[in-house]
């Protein structure tokens, strides 16, 4: 059974599932006033290999990753550029799945917006508000956190301790500084909706119970997200399902940063990566690798030097897949074990590997192990021990695509003016730039190259 280290309790716990061969995952998606940087792509990479791994290994996954599509941020934005948040909502919405698409990322179950759930979270304020959990000020609704007796759960500190370290507020007519708005009360300019209690916008902290308790129900199994939203974030969350006597998420897990030197990378701090860029000069697949090779509770540090040796690994699992000519593992999108007949050193692959991601998603560790594989496939090729090197060869392909590591079996060494117009068409891709994606791709074939779309981008092979 797996078990993921929870959040809210500090230690490992078996993920232990509402209903039978089934789980409801519920992620925080993005805020979509601005391109995806480096942070998000972990973000997005991190739990879609969890929710690869358990449908590899037979779990009906059901996957809900909102989009917030308004907030402080896109209101701003808007205003600097003099367009409608909706513009700006849609422009970086787009964006998003462009580089996840790009990523091999698969798309979510559901996609719920916190525009199209204003109604449900007016309901669930009322509610609030007539248990006495919620009160107004005079710029919006906010939650009173002393009635939530467990209040700071997520962040390992009781609520007094919280209190005493919490930040001078702007205002102080708060009941506790650590007190959230529920409801913005509307400013001129601004979108806002109807409510009983003043018209205005719903707060962030407000969207994802409604969405996640909507679609995927009450005692969910697992919500996650990175670091930075454990704390308040998800605790508020959590805080307002509690004061409703709603039963939430039944595990938390939370995933690292992404390191730029010794700092977070982020667009607060200014020192973030795009994912075009990276993307513009890297295979794709690079960055998931990178991402694999850290245990995601831990730092990864995105730096010139471990994308080029995370591409130097790819280059031996696609030689492997050349050697043996495997056919592409992800072209029917996630693979299932249980289709797959497991035996001799395939099989103890499979279970050494299984036995490590089982363990805390330790894909560090297993990743260890397919690559001691593929040194094994081939010497014992070499020895022309040629079933048992394809089966072990095979049982690597299958295993990496179930980590969403596509294997590309290509015959031929690609030049280094072929690479420049392959990245420009993945990059125009990315921007939707068909026209132009179409003409790089008359240029390769007049090349004498075959062009085939995958979810690591743009594959060629000699026609």
């Amino acid at each position: 059974m797996l078990r993921l280290y929870d959040s809210a309790h500090g230690e490992l716990r078996a993920l232990r599932a509402r209903d039978d061969g089934k789980l409801s995952i519920y992620l925080c998606g993005p805020t979509v006033y601005d391109v995806p940087h480096l942070g998000h792509g972990r973000h997005a990479l991190v739990w879609d290999v969890l929710r690869r791994w358990c449908t590899f290994t037979g779990l009906e996954v059901r996957f809900v990753s909102n989009i917030t599509d308004v907030d402080d941020k896109i209101i701003n934005r808007a205003a600097k550029e003099h367009v409608s948040e909706r513009e700006i909502a849609t422009r970086y919405e787009e964006a998003w799945f462009a580089a996840l698409d790009r990523l091999g990322v698969a798309r979510p179950s559901a996609v719920p917006h916190a525009t199209h759930y204003v109604d449900e979270m007016v309901t669930l304020i009322e509610d609030l508000l007539a248990r006495g959990a919620a009160y107004p000020l005079d710029d919006g609704v906010y939650f009173d956190v002393t009635k939530v007796p467990d209040y700071g759960l997520l962040a390992g500190q009781a609520l007094e301790s919280l209190r005493a370290g919490a930040r001078v507020e702007s205002r102080d007519d708060k009941r506790s500084p650590l007190d959230f708005a529920l409801w913005k009360f509307a400013k001129p300019g601004e979108p806002s909706w109807m409510a009983n209690f003043g018209p205005g916008r719903p707060g962030w902290h407000t969207e994802c119970v409604v969405m996640a308790l909507d679609l995927l129900g009450e005692d969910f199994d697992l919500h996650c997200g990175g670091l930075d939203l454990q704390f308040p974030h998800h605790e508020n969350e959590r805080a307002q399902a509690v004061a409703l006597g709603r039963p939430f998420a039944r595990h938390w897990a939370h995933h690292g940063w992404v390191m730029s030197g010794e700092e977070k990378m982020s667009k607060s701090l200014g020192n973030f990566t795009t994912l075009d860029e990276l993307l513009a000069e890297h295979d794709p697949r690079a960055y998931r690798l990178l991402v694999l090779r850290s245990h995601y509770r831990s730092p990864v540090d995105v730096t010139p030097e471990t994308l080029a040796d995370a591409e130097r690994a790819l280059a031996r699992l696609d030689a492997l897949a050349r050697r043996f000519a495997l056919a592409p593992s992800l072209r029917d999108g996630m693979v299932v074990a249980s289709a797959r007949a497991w035996r001799g050193d395939a099989a103890a692959l499979y279970d050494a590997v299984r036995a490590d991601l089982d363990e805390d998603l330790n894909c560090p560790a297993a990743l260890a192990k397919l690559f001691d594989a593929l040194s094994s496939a081939n010497a014992r090729a070499d020895r022309g021990e040629e079933g048992p090197a394809r089966e072990l060869a095979e049982a690597i392909n299958v295993l990496a695509g179930a980590l969403g590591l596509e294997l590309l079996v290509s015959n031929d060494e690609i030049d280094p003016a072929t690479t420049k117009l392959v990245r420009a068409r993945d990059k125009a891709r990315a921007k939707k730039e068909w026209s132009r994606a179409d003409e790089l791709r008359a240029e390769l074939e007049a090349l004498g190259w075959t062009v085939e779309d995958s979810s690591a981008g743009t594959v060629v092979r000699r026609a």
